[in-house]
Order: C-alpha cells, then sequence, then structure tokens
C-alpha cells in the first residue's frame, strides 16, 4: 500500500486527492504502510466501509471496525477529508503560513471551522520521537509581544504581558540547521538546563552569551561556550547571530501572517514556525509528516483546544 507520490501543482494536487476516497486511501497508506493489520485479531485483510471511514475485519468470527481517523487529528470530525488535505496542503507549502481568515475564504468554510482546522494541524507538528540538535547549537531568549511602558527592564517578568521564548539552532557553517523554539516562564538555570536537556544531545557545544541562566549547562553534559556580547553593527556582531536571526523571522511571521497571537496559543505557533523551518527543502515530508504524525495521537476536541489547556500556560506575574 504504497503512498502516493507528492503533488507539485495546485491542479495535480487536485487531481491527486480529488474525492474522499483517494484521502481514506492516502490515510490508510500513512496508518498502516506495512498493509491493514486487526488491531484484534492480526488479520491482514480487511473491508473497506467508506461511508463511515471504517475498515471491517474480513477474518471470519472478527468482523472487527477500525475508525480511519481515530486516534488521529482526524478524530470524529464531520468536515470532509477533501477540505482537511487542502489545508494541510496550504499549511505546508506556503512559507507565509495561512490564516484562518484567509482559510475560510479559499475553502469556503466557516472561520470557526478554519480556525479549529489549523489549530489541530498544528498540533500535529511535533514528533515525540523527533531526533535533538547536535554539532554546534546557538541559544537564546527573546520577547514576543508589543512593546509595553513602565517596565524597568528587559529582565523584568512581574507585569510583563509579553511571552518569553526560548530559541536554539543548529549551526551549519554560516547557515541555519534545524531549530527548537519553547515558551518559559523564567531565566533561571532550572528552565534554560530543561530545554536543553528536551531539545540537544549530551556532549553538544552550546554557545550562548553571559546570562547567568545559561550557567547550568556544563554540568548538565553539554560543552558551554559563553561570550560576551559587544557593540551590535551588523548581524554578524551578534554573539549567537544564527538564533537572532531566527527569532527575528518568527516575530516578522507572527505580525505578517497573523498580525498578532494570544499569548495562550503561542507555543503551537512556535511549533509551526519550526516545523515549516526545519523541512524547508521537503514539502513533501512536511504534508505527509502533518497528516502522518496525527496517528496514535492523543484526539484534541474544540473545548480542549479553545481554551489551550493541553498547553503549558504561565500567567502574567502580578
Amino acid at each position: 500500500m504504497g503512498r502516493p507520490g507528492f503533488p507539485k501543482t495546485l491542479r495535480e494536487f487536485q487531481r491527486t486527492f480529488a474525492d474522499e476516497a483517494a484521502c481514506a486511501h492516502y490515510l490508510a497508506a500513512c496508518r498502516w504502510p506495512d498493509g491493514f493489520r486487526c488491531p484484534r485479531c492480526g488479520h491482514d485483510r480487511a473491508y473497506v466501509l467508506t461511508s463511515a471511514r471504517r475498515w471491517q475485519c474480513a477474518a471470519p468470527g472478527c468482523r472487527y471496525q477500525t475508525s480511519l481517523t481515530s486516534g488521529t487529528v482526524l478524530h470524529r470530525s464531520k468536515t470532509p477529508l477533501t477540505t482537511w488535505f487542502w489545508a494541510a496542503y496550504l499549511m505546508t507549502t506556503d512559507k507565509r503560513g495561512v490564516s484562518a481568515l484567509l482559510l475560510q475564504r479559499q475553502l469556503d468554510v466557516s472561520y470557526k471551522t478554519a480556525w479549529l482546522l489549523l489549530h489541530k494541524l498544528r498540533r500535529a507538528m511535533v514528533a515525540p520521537e523527533r531526533e535533538k540538535l547536535r554539532g554546534v547549537v546557538e541559544m537564546d531568549e527573546t520577547w514576543v509581544g508589543g512593546l509595553q511602558a513602565g517596565l524597568r527592564g528587559s529582565r523584568q517578568l512581574k507585569g510583563r504581558k509579553a511571552a518569553l521564548v526560548i530559541v536554539a539552532v543548529e549551526r551549519r557553517g554560516t547557515a541555519t540547521g534545524r531549530a527548537r523554539m519553547e515558551v518559559i516562564p523564567d531565566f533561571t538555570q532550572k528552565t534554560m538546563t530543561a530545554f536543553a536537556c528536551a531539545n540537544i544531545e549530551p556532549g553538544t557545544t552550546i554557545i550562548t552569551d553571559k546570562m547567568t541562566g545559561f550557567d547550568g549547562l556544563t554540568a548538565a553534559g553539554f560543552v558551554h561556550q559563553p561570550a560576551k556580547q559587544g557593540k551590535i553593527i551588523e548581524e554578524s556582531d551578534h554573539v549567537v547571530p544564527l538564533a537572532d536571526r531566527a527569532m527575528g523571522n518568527m516575530k516578522q511571521w507572527l505580525l505578517g501572517t497573523f498580525h498578532g497571537v494570544s499569548r495562550e496559543q503561542l507555543q503551537v505557533y512556535l511549533d509551526e514556525f519550526v516545523f515549516r523551518h526545519n523541512r524547508r527543502g521537503n514539502p513533501q515530508a512536511a504534508f505527509q509528516t502533518l497528516l502522518g504524525l496525527g496517528t496514535g495521537r492523543a484526539p484534541a476536541p474544540l473545548s480542549i483546544v479553545r481554551g489551550a489547556s493541553d498547553l503549558p500556560q504561565f500567567p502574567i506575574r502580578p
């Protein structure tokens, strides 16, 4: 059961995934790349119940029905598969991403449906088993949010409405490799070290500025190289120029495509930026991963997505 080749044009995409049956075949190939296996008896043959998006085991005495979308980001969705596929295609092939308002107009769906589609797809972008960053990695932190009067310095947490984000990117010569971004609560060594341990291989060389929050990296098993930031005239003068560039691109993208996002949902937008950045040279992998990775993931109903209760929250400190 091979997956269809990745469409290179909009017309080809429309022909390849022209109806529900074609989309269902692709999802089945993502879910059972080595062929169907009944989860109850292990039999390798099944009947396709297209109208119900189910496969029924053909083994005598079993007849167990398996939902094609259960445990995926499409779980219990009444939205046509063709709409899901168009949303995933537009989301992965446009470097600027797509807003809910634009998707609403392009797919002729309600704003609520467009918003929910995008947020569910964003929650399928992080693979639990993804490989950690390695080699030489730059780390830095930044604020995501507008200017705010009355603050006493860039390290003030009390009363700050902007969200604090940590960024790590691989150095590949003068180019940027893979990246990671995460909303964090503070600048402490515990927070910075936990992020590094979760996203970077032990023994990796990590370059940072001299902020004290990075001081725990050596004890955690990394080769830490802190450098003092001097006067910045050009981008190359930055201690961590690739991390700074990634942060700048992320902020421009948030403002340019979405005109700003909510603090509560920020993490999934960071996940989308990293997802597209890490697969910028292979849109085929991006599209296949976006739908294929949903298999086996916990469903994300509207009540959870709307309240962002599945995301870590760091309220504004009084």
